[in-house]
């Protein structure tokens, strides 16, 4: 009875030992605390004590004609590369709110991130910096679930509103299942593993995404089957461009920032996006637009398509032979705003 007790003691510290060892997040290296890094953006504090780190660009708010909050997409940052012109911006009178999502860069983690506490960060930071009623939204890659959110939660703050490549979540209830399996399969195994666990599993995400039994995730080991021939040559250009804050985008852990964006976008969201009313209805120059590339390797034109035939408010643009980082691409990135502030046809050219 004795070794049998000492046996089972053991068998439990050594699955309590393996579950903190590789399963259990490890603390977050919260910006400003004493083991933390150094806070070096202006920031907002929100109403519930947490800090949103923000980064203001082109004419300043007080004179702009037109201000746009972006929201950055997966592994990334405020200070992502938008390749517009000192005359374009200059021209469209045009001011350009960029911010840390928690969990990101400098922002403050949020342990309980969802689609609604993004929307209304958003919210917070328009409000605390005097943006006005009013805004322009635009949204990127995974990045685009705030902006859902925006559209369910806070319609009557919105001017416009753009989706740029969004990541599809496989499991909102309005797809159909045919579909939706028959593109799921196509995406690498690794990758299909990455969402189930993310949807069904949650608590699994931080175990799977640093094994190194198996290969987790194409996006993080930079597979080249994701690039197509536009994004390497956009690649290649964007090399040449200084990013000194690139090692700021997970430095409070890969965690808070990585893991959490793919246990919110896709775990079970409050709403099903595809059975949203028209948040414009009657609103002269308000619009919805989506931008997908036809040869994106990350995000299946399909659904899109999809989604935008189930939603017919959404004004679709699909580039012929775009990928997924055609915000990076000088043309493409003051087509998609001109579209969003003038209402201009883009030229795809």
């Amino acid at each position: 009875m004795f070794m049998l007790a000492v046996s089972v003691l053991l068998v439990t510290i050594l699955i309590h030992a393996y579950y903190e060892r590789t399963m259990k997040p490890p603390e977050p290296r919260i910006c400003g605390t004493p083991n933390g890094p150094p806070v070096t953006s202006p920031r907002i504090k929100l109403s519930d004590g947490r800090h949103l780190a923000y980064r203001e660009r082109g004419v300043p708010k007080q004179v702009a004609k037109h201000k746009v909050i972006l929201v950055h997409g997966f592994n990334s940052s405020k200070d992502i590369y938008l390749p517009l012109s000192k005359e374009v911006v200059d021209e469209l009178g045009l001011y350009v709110l960029t911010y840390d999502r928690a969990g990101y860069g400098e922002s403050d983690p949020n342990p309980k991130r969802s689609v609604k506490t993004e929307a209304f960060d958003i919210q917070e930071l328009v409000d605390q910096l005097e943006l006005g009623q009013k805004f322009y939204l635009i949204g990127l890659s995974i990045g685009t679930h705030p902006v859902w959110g925006c559209l369910k939660y806070l319609p009557h703050r919105l001017a416009g509103v753009t989706m740029v490549v969004p990541v599809i979540n496989f499991w909102w209830p309005s797809f159909n299942p045919e579909l939706a399996n028959r593109i799921f399969k196509k995406q690498l195994k690794r990758d299909q593993w990455k969402l189930r666990i993310s949807h069904y599993a949650p608590g699994l995400v931080y175990w799977w995404m640093t094994q190194k039994i198996f290969p987790c995730c194409s996006i993080m080991q930079e597979h080249p089957i994701l690039a197509n021939r536009r994004d390497v040559q956009t690649i290649k250009q964007m090399s040449h461009v200084p990013m000194p804050h690139e090692h700021k985008i997970r430095q409070q852990g890969d965690f808070e920032s990585l893991h959490r964006d793919l246990m919110v976008h896709f775990g079970r969201w409050e709403f099903d996006p595809m059975e949203m009313k028209n948040p414009f209805p009657e609103k002269e120059g308000c619009g919805v637009y989506l931008w997908q590339g036809h040869e994106d390797k990350l995000v299946p034109y399909e659904l899109q398509r999809y989604l935008a035939n189930k939603l017919p408010w959404i004004k679709y643009v699909e580039v012929e032979d775009g990928g997924h980082l055609m915000i990076h691409e000088p043309g493409l990135c003051e087509a998609i705003f001109r579209q969003l502030l003038l209402g201009q046809q883009p030229s795809l050219q």
